[in-house]
């Protein structure tokens, strides 16, 4: 065996340095009231570029005076960045802002190292995490709308041009040109497959709602902990994990409510401030799952002292997918991670969840998950009940209204007959009376 062959080739990708900022940029009046605190986004930008399996080497806070339109920051400042790359040998300087194609170009040529801003960093790790094909369906889309307007930073051979038909004697289409054609038909194609996709989960809720389970999805911020409490619902094994955006596919699985009815929970996509306008149109067919839902839970990391300005962050994304408050929407909060407030502080959180009709969960110790699950039972459970008598013959009758309804009280007859007091949905009754013509029914008192 030759010397060379014999050592191991490694193939894996180098791990990239990164120097990530978080410019602040300057504001007044009630944007700065509402403003987020600069550490904590500073944090949620490494905790982004670590789930990007960047090697952040350097952070900085940038506050910023005057906001320079070429470069975002003023030339003394790029001076110092392009030092700070220099010195710590970085390959990509991460931006927590969202920047225009124009200042990207121009801060890699100052800095002389990659670029990328807060949508871009987003959008890779969509790109790497997404599963399903409808999942990598959107994220294609989304990133495609990004990159249309940065072809000029992204490649280097935009400025050839592609021979003219000969019959004009014009210096014909140019490179850039045709690219940005190809990418406008590859986006029309990719909306024609996601409208496809959102035929059939429009088939498959239709179906659904033939079955008369009720729907409950789970919203919140990127890292609430709606995957932990996804998986203790219903016993499911959904990958969560303390990274942002481990869950990027929509998953939806059966859970057992007090009463012993069905319902179905979908687990969503976590929200994230600034979340990129092209992220939230690529997956507003996911998100539909929230829009039809009857009981929307919106998690909430309570122990995170940014909690408050997250939540808002979440509100104004429902907002945009028109799932609001005052539209007869229910929406619960669930205050999550209620295991991690301090001793000291416990009974005002607590105090303050009863205040505002939240329930403080711990989806790890599993404190306050019961009482959840017979609060949404409840609140779904709007069916009057129903008296049914059955026969000894009737089994088949008693367990369908077993497995399709909510039985409140059972009364064994001495002749082996049974009575059930029951709410069924109107759809399951209209099925149970199509199907059971000989069962006795009638209404009975609440």
């Amino acid at each position: 065996m030759s010397k060379s062959s014999s050592k191991s080739v490694d193939h894996a990708a180098p791990v990239l340095k990164a120097f990530v900022i978080h410019p602040v940029r300057p504001l007044r009046g009630p944007a700065a009231a509402l403003a987020r605190d600069p550490k904590s986004r500073l944090e949620e930008a490494v905790g982004l570029a670590i789930a990007l399996d960047l090697d952040v080497v350097e952070t900085m806070i940038a506050p910023l005076r005057v906001v320079t339109p070429a470069t975002l920051f003023g030339k003394g400042k790029i001076q110092e960045f392009a030092a700070i790359c220099e010195v710590e040998k970085i390959d990509v300087a991460v931006f927590d802002d969202q920047l225009t194609p124009v200042q990207q170009r121009n801060l890699e040529k100052g800095l002389n190292v990659k670029v990328v801003d807060r949508t871009g960093l987003i959008l890779e790790i969509f790109a790497r995490r997404a599963r399903t094909r409808e999942g990598k369906l959107q994220v294609e889309l989304a990133r495609l709308d990004y990159e249309r307007s940065r072809l000029v930073r992204t490649w280097t051979h935009l400025e050839r041009q592609r021979g003219g038909t000969g019959n004009t004697g014009g210096p014909g289409e140019t490179q850039i040109e045709l690219d940005r054609r190809l990418i406008a038909d590859h986006i029309l194609k990719l909306k024609r497959e996601l409208d496809e996709v959102r035929r059939t989960r429009t088939l498959h809720r239709k179906a659904r709602k033939k079955v008369p389970y009720p729907t409950v999805a789970l919203v919140g911020y990127t890292n609430a902990g709606k995957s932990t409490l996804f998986n203790l619902l219903t016993d499911a094994d959904v990958l969560s994990k303390d990274m942002l955006f481990a869950t990027l596919d929509p998953t939806l699985r059966t859970v057992k409510l007090p009463d012993g009815r069905p319902a179905i929970l979908s687990d969503t996509v976590g929200f994230i401030s600034d979340l990129p306008h092209e992220l939230v149109e690529a997956f507003r067919a996911t998100l539909e799952e929230v829009q039809e839902a009857d009981v929307v839970l919106h998690v909430r990391d309570i122990a995170n002292p940014d909690s408050q300005a997250q939540a808002r962050d979440v509100e104004t994304v429902l907002a945009e997918l028109g799932v609001t408050f005052d539209e007869g929407k229910t929406v619960v909060e669930v205050w999550n991670k209620f295991d991690l407030v301090p001793d000291e502080d416990r009974e005002e959180v607590a105090g303050s969840a009863r205040r505002v009709e939240a329930s403080p969960v711990s989806a790890v110790t599993g404190e306050g998950c019961e009482a959840l699950l017979k609060r949404i039972a409840a609140l779904i459970d709007d069916a009057p009940p129903v008296a049914v008598r059955l026969g000894p013959g009737d089994g088949e009758a008693l367990a369908w209204i077993y497995r399709n309804g909510r039985v409140l009280s059972r009364e064994d007859q001495d002749e082996g007959g049974v009575v059930l007091v029951a709410r069924l949905d109107p759809q399951a009754l209209g099925r149970f009376e199509r199907q059971f013509p000989d069962a006795f029914i009638m209404v009975a008192a609440e």
